[in-house]
């Protein structure tokens, strides 16, 4: 189903028979002589009425879960109501935490609940399966831009951790750091915010970074520079970095996106929420898509709320979603807890109908025909030099293998930033770099750097060039299998047996969560266990086919399930060669 088609959910509840909200009718004595009584509500729609009452409520500056409302709720939820988690930050618990060693942590429940989730909510993520004691750090970084001296100090963070120190870009166009110790957290929390990072809220309950153009403000054929909106969003969602808690005790994660392209750079399809560029009686603003989503047991891609908001409206509308969202999303089996089980309890319109409640003045308008993305586009290949906006510059594509970065790279990227274009890098959702700003006569000395020439290359093999990869179980206790050295692996062997007339975009994923996103690449590869021919354990991937990016986006299916992964070059090649035009390359040889 494309991204753009319109799908009409039924309303779960009698009495709602049209898109108005659901509500009393308050009689006026001013304007209705009668003084009857309406008729009393039949059960059924008591109990619409009831399903719409806020699950949350304010105490003492956070939100909180409703005693009523706390039966049958999943683990994740007691936690949250256990302790709240956003105090570790606003009242600087985790100061405490970081005194402690991790045996006292271990041996004191509410502590070992903080270090294991609610420092999620700080974008910490303690690696207990695989490196007891370290944390992996995910910034926010909004549009994927940073700077010279945001990297370096990146760099420096992940340089004492030695071999337990790295770096990714992730395919949300962000940064995560990979070897920190608990001690050092409230040091380096401090030093974020003074080069203008923050890690507030990227895990968990939470709103993700939000993505826009990785090209925006220096794309010849932009619609709209997507940077002071997600600027904007990140402001609102971390309350300045200072926190927001009025938002962090979502049902669960949440992505947001702002499209500045015809290209879809920002796959707008797989987001709770992307604003979609729209012109309405000759103002600029966006069509709203929501509900798209990835988890083990289903995804789905986004759909029309049938809304548009001007540009002065993107917070309000954005707010309002999410609050219609933490106040009625449920909170039991977290497998059916993303917005779009919500949107399918309601319908489009129920849920809509509760979007417009929460707007300011409980107003919204309808969709406007006025679509800017242009329908039939051929996305554009950003790696490698291409030509900026502002004459005499270009931009340069550099392509990081699986998104895995060393502080010695970190460096090197900062100071090819500094000396070649204006002190920024931009990361994209593919894990790639792009240094913007390069004057057109420096082009050439760019790109004869080492760097280019041995690590990241402007022109990669096609194969290579659309290889994604999550963490893997070197690093993530919920992957099931290694994926970046082996999703390189398998790429390479594969290129030496087929030859290629494009690119084909092949993801891996180490679990069912879909961190890196198989259903939209053209093949898919998530981990699984399975057996070999001899009925032994090995590692193995479920093998997706036939997902699209762009104007025509869709999310691919299973191909074949538990694959054992010895055997998963052969696959592919044979995958290459049936859908994708591949040629054998000793057929080719013998050709010639």
């Amino acid at each position: 189903m494309s991204s753009m088609s319109i799908r009409f959910l039924s309303s779960p509840f009698p009495c709602q028979r049209s898109s108005a909200p659901l509500s009393r009718t308050k009689v006026s004595a001013a304007t209705t002589p009668s003084t009857a009584a309406p008729p009393p509500l039949g059960a059924e729609e008591e109990a619409g009425l009831a399903r719409l009452e806020p699950r949350v409520e304010e105490r003492d500056g956070y939100w909180v879960l409703k005693e009523k409302f706390r039966q049958g709720v999943n683990p994740q939820e007691k936690v949250k109501i256990e302790r709240e988690p956003m105090k570790l930050f606003m009242e600087n618990g985790v100061q405490e935490l970081a005194e402690m060693s991790m045996e006292d942590i271990d041996k004191a429940k509410l502590a070992k609940d903080d270090v294991d989730v609610r420092l999620k909510w700080l974008g910490l993520f303690h690696r207990r399966k695989h490196q007891y004691g370290r944390f992996m750090m995910r910034l926010k970084l909004p549009n994927g831009v940073t700077t010279s001296a945001q990297t370096r100090y990146l760099a420096s963070v992940i340089r004492k951790y030695g071999k337990d120190g790295c770096a990714d870009v992730t395919t949300r166009q962000n940064w995560q750091i990979r070897g920190v110790v608990l001690p050092d957290v409230p040091e380096i929390l401090k030093g974020l915010a003074d080069v203008g990072l923050t890690s507030l809220q990227s895990g968990m309950d939470n709103v993700r970074n939000p993505v826009g153009n990785p090209l925006a403000g220096i794309d010849p054929d932009e619609i709209v520079d997507t940077r002071p909106y997600t600027n904007l969003l990140s402001q609102f969602i971390t309350g300045n970095s200072r926190g927001n808690p009025a938002i962090t005790n979502l049902p669960r994660k949440w992505n947001v996106c702002v499209i500045g392209s015809h290209d879809l750079y920002e796959h707008p399809h797989i987001n709770d929420l992307a604003y979609m560029p729209a012109m309405k009686n000759g103002q600029f603003g966006f069509n709203l898509l929501v509900g798209g989503f990835f988890s083990p047991k289903r995804w789905e891609e986004a759909i029309p709320l049938d809304a548009w908001v001007s540009a002065d409206d993107v917070i309000p509308v954005c707010k309002a979603i999410l609050e219609a969202y933490r106040d009625l999303g449920t909170r039991g089996n977290r497998q059916k807890t993303r917005m779009m089980w919500l949107i399918d309890e309601l319908g489009i319109e129920g849920f809509r109908s509760e979007v417009v409640k929460r707007m300011p003045h409980q107003k919204l308008e309808r969709a406007s025909p006025e679509d800017l993305v242009l329908k039939q586009w051929e996305r554009r290949d950003y790696l490698g030099v291409h030509p900026q906006k502002q004459e005499g510059f270009s931009f340069v594509g550099l392509h990081v293998p699986v998104g895995r970065v060393q502080a010695d790279d970190m460096d090197e990227l900062a100071r090819l930033a500094d000396e070649y274009g204006s002190g920024e890098l931009r990361l994209t959702v593919e894990q790639n770099i792009v240094i913007p700003n390069v004057e057109n006569s420096r082009i050439g000395t760019l790109l004869d750097q080492p760097l280019l020439k041995n690590r990241f290359s402007p022109s990669p093999p096609l194969l290579m060039k659309g290889l994604v990869a999550c963490t893997g179980n070197q690093f993530c206790g919920q992957a099931i299998i290694e994926t970046k050295a082996r999703a390189l692996k398998v790429t390479e062997e594969v290129e030496r047996l087929v030859s290629l007339t494009r690119p084909v975009r092949m993801h891996w994923t180490g679990c069912p969560n879909s961190c890196g996103q198989v259903q939209v690449a053209d093949i898919g590869f998530m981990g699984c266990m399975t057996r070999d021919e001899n009925g032994k354990t090995c590692e193995g991937v479920d093998v997706f086919l036939g997902g699209r990016i762009g104007s025509d986006s869709h999310l691919g299916d299973v191909y074949k399930s538990k694959v054992p992964c010895k055997d998963v070059v052969p696959l592919v090649v044979d995958i290459l060669v049936k859908h994708f035009g591949a040629v054998l390359r000793e057929r080719e040889e013998a050709e010639d």
